[in-house]
């Protein structure tokens, strides 16, 4: 079974996600410069932290996650590490391995199930919905976004339109581990109706 450095977050990384990171503790320094030293890539896993804090270790980990891939790496002179990722598969942890010099797991990939149609049609009325209710609340500040060039792959194009939906770190949990398209266009749906009523609720409010 592959084994992964692993980078513990308070965020959850989806595939397809830009994670910009700067890396300071010197374990995850150690982390990166192998990383980039890897003949099969610089990638790591990602997993979001459940209790604890990023630094210092001792935190609980999710045992579901995602491999991010180094695109673009600066080194500042003290050490420090600058880093450009971007999410790409969906892995289970099979085993934690010990922390020496830094987090390791045991992984496997975890593709979506073929779990039902999706209906990407009413997905795009809410959020249109939605983006005109955050226009009228910034006076015309937030741009609709552009959801034209979208991946084919039905899984792959709700963890794009996840990106355009204003929700914390518990609702991107639940897109992530959904087992496949038709429970994460649920999960997407109930979090485009939630920023509904809530956007509706302050304009209301105003």
């Amino acid at each position: 079974m592959p084994v992964l450095p692993m980078f513990p977050l308070g965020t959850v990384l989806l595939p397809g996600d830009a994670l910009p990171l700067h890396v300071f503790e010197p374990r995850y320094r150690r982390l990166v410069r192998d990383c980039l030293a890897d003949p099969d890539g610089p990638r790591f896993g990602v997993v979001l932290i459940e209790r604890g804090h990023e630094v210092g270790g001792g935190e609980t980990r999710h045992d579901v996650g995602t491999v991010a891939r180094i695109v673009m790496d600066t080194e500042l002179d003290d050490g420090r590490y600058v880093l450009e990722c971007i999410g790409e598969e969906r892995i289970r942890v099979r085993n934690w391995l010990p922390d020496d010099p830094y987090p390791r797991a045991e992984v496997e990939p975890w593709p979506d199930t073929d779990s039902g149609p999706v209906d990407f049609a009413g997905l795009s009325v809410g959020l249109g919905r939605l983006y005109g209710l955050l226009d009228r609340l910034s006076n015309g500040r937030i741009e609709p976004p552009s959801i034209t060039e979208l991946p084919d792959e039905p899984g792959a194009r709700l963890f794009a339109l996840a990106r355009f939906v204003p929700i914390g770190e518990a609702d991107r949990l639940q897109i992530l581990t959904a087992p496949g398209p038709a429970e994460r266009s649920a999960v997407v749906t109930e979090c485009v109706s939630n920023a509904v009523q809530l956007a509706q609720w302050r304009l209301d409010s105003m």
